[in-house]
């Protein structure tokens, strides 16, 4: 499956905010309520909420992508982030609130990368690893004309 790159960094930049409430606020379930939205965005690229608003509001008002990526990288870095948040959110959840701020503020800092500068490090992470295990993968690919 390949995927709009504008749609994960759009949810990235909606990732970000709600990390950055849910920082400033110290608001274990909203970090919770990340972690939720990372789960479904890794089962399904396409089918995640910001995804789905971005197809819905975004996508719409812009031209046709240059060029695709493939979803895998994409899922890969949402597990992690998954995994970030999850950590975050317990720890606020659990009393442990440096736990929390230091796993969330870890999560906010890639999703603000991907966000502000289109530098998705799950994705590159993936890419990394598929290289050195000799099955590359193409970042991105592009678009044939219509």
């Amino acid at each position: 499956m390949l995927l709009d790159p504008r749609g994960p960094r759009f949810a990235a930049a909606l990732t970000t905010v709600v990390l950055a409430v849910a920082l400033v606020t110290g608001s274990g379930p909203l970090v919770l309520a990340q972690a939720v939205v990372f789960a479904l965005t890794a089962a399904s690229p396409r089918l995640g909420p910001y995804g789905l608003l971005f197809r819905a509001l975004v996508a719409p008002r812009l031209g046709p992508p240059d060029e695709l990526e493939p979803a895998a990288p994409v899922r890969f870095a949402q597990i992690v982030g998954l995994v970030f948040a999850t950590v975050g959110a317990a720890g606020f959840l659990a009393g442990a609130p440096v736990v929390g701020l230091v796993a969330t503020a870890a999560a906010l800092a890639a999703a603000f990368l991907n966000a502000a500068f289109g530098l998705c490090l799950g994705c590159e992470a993936y890419l990394a690893v598929r290289r050195l295990t000799g099955r590359p993968l193409a970042a991105r690919v592009a678009v044939p004309p219509r």
